[in-house]
């Protein structure tokens, strides 16, 4: 009996302690692997490569060419950084994604980041408070450009017209409502085309349209070609009138396209201008990789092909930053290089 029971007990003993060791070995291997996967977690945010998405504009304009040039300068110069630069509607567009948190930087008119930081224009009513200025990129000039054989003189002209007025969401778009707005041309006064100055250049070309606006470098290689091919564009300038009464109710201000700024331009041209700035999203974008960005992109501007990339110089590194907020980490490399 005594035996029997032994053997009982014994055989118990014996199930609860293969028991035990097989939930403490399970338990031990659970503990091990998600030891491992913090560690792999880690190492991926320590050394892994950080991938950052940057909108920049239509094809046709600047911010397009002149964005990829850019990415693959940081791409070179900053490691475990990886730079995509992507087409998009320009300013407005890009502020929106980067507050959705769809791109880590975007190329913008200054003008409408201000509206965005204040919830006003196209941004009414929705503040975006997650970007933070990078650098200037260079002076943005309206050029309002037709063709001799349209029989347009003046912007008072464009009434009845064929107009692209850019990409809706672009810098060019919120330019020239003001500026038509200036001269008493509103919605529905003229048939608009929302489309960037790549397109609006072909459809100069073969008479589709009469006129477009395009908030661009100077020169642009695309009016350049414009010209090239039809050898009868020309200007229409903003009048004294006109620029007073922008510069009272936007932040775009006076400025002269000077003759022979395209070999073909005999006169000069009053517009009105703003600056185009690199802006990053701050939920994506931390201190020393803002940094490491101003940084490379004025320290290294030169590695740039596009005739634009000259104004990213230490001297203009600021221009365009009025009352946006500066990213901390731009702010301790403008610092560090003097730069006030």
């Amino acid at each position: 009996m005594f035996k029997k029971k032994y053997g009982l007990l014994s055989f118990l003993l014996m199930l609860t302690l293969l028991a035990l060791a097989a939930c403490g070995g399970g338990g031990g291997d659970e503990t091990a692997n998600e030891n491992e996967g913090e560690k792999e977690k880690s190492e991926s945010k320590a050394g892994g490569t950080v991938d950052l998405l940057m909108g920049t504009g239509s094809q046709g304009g600047t911010y397009f060419p002149l964005g990829a040039e850019m990415a693959n300068v940081w791409n070179k110069n900053i490691d475990n950084v990886n730079v995509t630069s992507t087409e998009s509607g320009a300013s407005v567009e890009n502020l929106a994604k980067i507050w959705k948190g769809e791109f880590d930087l975007g190329m913008t008119v200054n003008l409408p980041a201000y509206d965005a930081m204040n919830g006003v224009g196209d941004f009414e009513g929705k503040k975006v408070e997650n970007f933070a200025f990078i650098g200037h990129i260079y002076p943005e000039v309206l050029q309002i450009v037709t063709r001799e054989s349209t029989g347009i003189n003046s912007i008072e002209d464009l009434k009845g017209k064929r107009v692209a007025i850019g990409p809706p969401g672009s810098g060019t778009q919120t330019a020239t409502k003001i500026v038509l707005e200036a001269f008493g041309i509103k919605d529905g006064d003229y048939e608009a085309y929302q489309e960037g100055f790549g397109d609006a250049k072909s459809k100069l070309q073969d008479g589709t349209i009469d006129a477009s606006f395009g908030l661009l470098g100077l020169p642009d290689a695309g009016i350049d070609e414009l010209q090239a091919s039809v050898k009868d564009v020309k200007f229409l300038p903003v009048t004294d009138e006109a620029i007073k009464y922008i510069e009272e109710n936007s932040g775009y201000s006076s400025y002269t396209i000077p003759a022979g700024s395209y070999e073909w331009q005999e006169e000069d041209i009053s517009a009105v201008s703003a600056f185009a700035v690199l802006v990053a999203n701050t939920d994506k974008v931390d201190d020393d990789l803002a940094y490491q960005l101003a940084k490379v992109m004025i320290e290294n501007a030169d590695e740039n092909t596009h005739p634009q990339a000259k104004h990213m110089t230490k001297e203009n590194a600021l221009n365009g930053l009025g009352d946006l907020p500066l990213h901390p980490g731009a702010e301790k490399y403008y610092e560090e290089a003097g730069i006030k």
